[in-house]
């Protein structure tokens, strides 16, 4: 990163860009490549207005194993860290241009304006049920398209008094383009060649947006806001395949209320309540005309974070989730199924704690509870939806010399389907890093699963035909974790 210093009128510019690449640790090379370049400009325009400017830059390419099934590994057909089809994978691009005016006006208020811009790439070729649909050329899919997406965002923040009562408004507006050019999801074999077209068209969406919140602070000790949102969504999708246009429109409101109370210096509560939304795929909007597409989403935050001593800060949450409709995207087939009502609740738990001078510990731990509703009991469960989790560890961190951490991420089993008759497995993986800091360089080491445990990071109930198979079966399909890795750094500091 080069940052050169600021001049005598409040001006930087900032560059700094990334290489890497990775054979990773699977039987068949990942061979993943990935560059990334960022330059910034922030200065100030005049007295009152300050200008940022960015430019963002990202390209990747990789070859995947994908999800490989259980049985599968277990048979010794493959090896844990192999592949049924070795010819997964995709290239990924996206280029960002940014700019954002602040200016102060004369009765105090910010009035931000934000501009952006990106150009979006991707190619995917994956493959989850191998030859269950196409017992000859196999189930492959490959899905492309490419995406520009223009918007704006803009904002008027101002604090004042109503009589005694402190207040602050922060209102504004906000529009987002997506223009999606040969959106496709076909069947190919090899990454050349197609068999079977499922789907091929156009996206263009709109959405326009506005919100005001207003915050009141009744006394030193208590503030309440409110907060009302109302957003716009135009589809459009132009079918290739049935040579038809469908547009579809949808609003929705969304209100919210906050509540922070500060009991002394040591302890705050705050009540936090608001209404969402889940957003749902163009193609299933088109389809139903706008209707039931923006379904609501309503929570609700109870908690509060407490200072014990000078050492310890404490903070919990009890928190719920209801959603009117739960939809899940079948990518391989190119459709969005309806999952119903659904509700989750849960307890939230942090804790920071300086054990000496220099060496802090902490620990988060998250408990939740997901059902769907309106089904009989046993068979409501969400799949894949997280109950218990907890990440934590040791930081020893100084401003020069010796730095380092030990780091832990568990999660526990979790029903993969509606009956909890089939469970993904939960996982401990610890993490390690020591570093030497200097004010012109640092060195580093840095460790990735230290105990080299065998994990398996994403996990699907997936219904699958390998090329032996005379019928399809249902089971776990798994990308497994990174094994023991260790990766040493060195950089210098301008």
């Amino acid at each position: 990163m080069i940052k050169p210093k600021r001049d005598r009128r409040n001006q930087s510019l900032y560059f700094a860009g990334e290489g890497s690449f990775t054979k990773g640790y699977f039987d068949s090379p990942q061979d993943f490549s990935r560059f990334n370049g960022t330059l910034k400009y922030h200065g100030s325009i005049n007295n009152t207005s300050t200008l940022s400017a960015t430019l963002t830059a990202f390209t990747s390419r990789w070859n995947a194993t994908g999800q490989i099934p259980d049985r599968a590994v277990e048979s010794g057909m493959i090896g844990f860290y192999g592949a049924i089809d070795n010819t997964e994978g995709g290239k990924t691009s996206r280029h960002n241009a940014n700019i954002e005016l602040q200016s102060n006006l004369d009765n105090g208020a910010v009035w931000r304006n934000q501009l952006y811009y990106s150009k979006y790439r991707f190619e995917l070729y994956s493959n989850f049920t191998f030859f269950k649909e196409d017992p000859v050329n196999g189930d492959q899919v490959r899905q492309k398209e490419t995406r520009d997406i223009v918007g704006y965002n803009g904002s008027y923040q101002k604090e004042y008094f109503l009589g005694n009562i402190s207040t602050e408004t922060n209102a504004g507006v906000l529009v987002r383009y997506d223009a999606v050019n040969n959106i496709e999801l076909t069947r190919t074999k090899n990454r050349t060649i197609n068999t079977n077209e499922l789907m091929m068209g156009d996206v263009n969406e709109l959405n326009t947006a506005a919100y005001w919140a207003q915050r009141f602070s009744i006394s030193k000790r208590l503030d309440i806001t409110g907060a009302l949102r109302a957003d716009y969504f135009t589809n459009c999708y132009n079918d290739h395949l049935a040579s038809a246009v469908l547009t579809s429109h949808s609003t929705i409101i969304s209100p919210k209320l906050n509540i922070n109370y500060r009991v002394n210096d040591n302890i705050q509560l705050y009540l936090y309540n608001g209404k969402g939304f889940h957003r749902n795929d163009t193609r299933v909007a088109v389809q139903q005309d706008g209707k039931n597409v923006v379904p609501p989403a309503y929570g609700t935050d109870l908690g509060g974070i407490f200072k014990l001593g000078k050492k310890l800060v404490f903070q919990s949450a009890l928190w719920y989730l209801w959603l009117d409709q739960e939809f899940v995207y079948v990518g391989d087939e190119g459709v969005v199924e309806a999952g119903g009502q659904t509700r989750r609740f849960g307890l939230d738990i942090s804790a920071r704690y300086e054990v000496i001078k220099n060496l802090f510990a902490d620990m988060d731990v998250s408990l939740a509870n997901a059902r769907a509703l309106n089904i009989p009991k046993g068979e409501n469960y969400l799949p894949l939806a997280p109950r218990f989790t907890s990440v934590g560890g040791l930081i020893y961190r100084k401003e020069n010399g010796w730095n380092g951490s030990l780091r832990y991420r568990f999660m526990d089993d979790r029903p993969a389907n509606e009956n909890n008759s089939v469970n993904a497995k939960g996982y401990f993986v610890v993490d390690a890093a020591i570093n030497y800091t200097k004010k012109k360089w640092e060195a580093g080491l840095a460790i990735q699963n230290l105990l080299n445990t065998k994990w398996k990071e994403t996990q699907f109930n997936t219904e699958s035909r390998l090329q032996n198979e005379p019928a399809s079966v249902s089971g776990i399909h798994f990308t497994p974790g990174t094994p023991f890795f260790a990766r040493a750094s060195f950089t210098l500091l301008f």
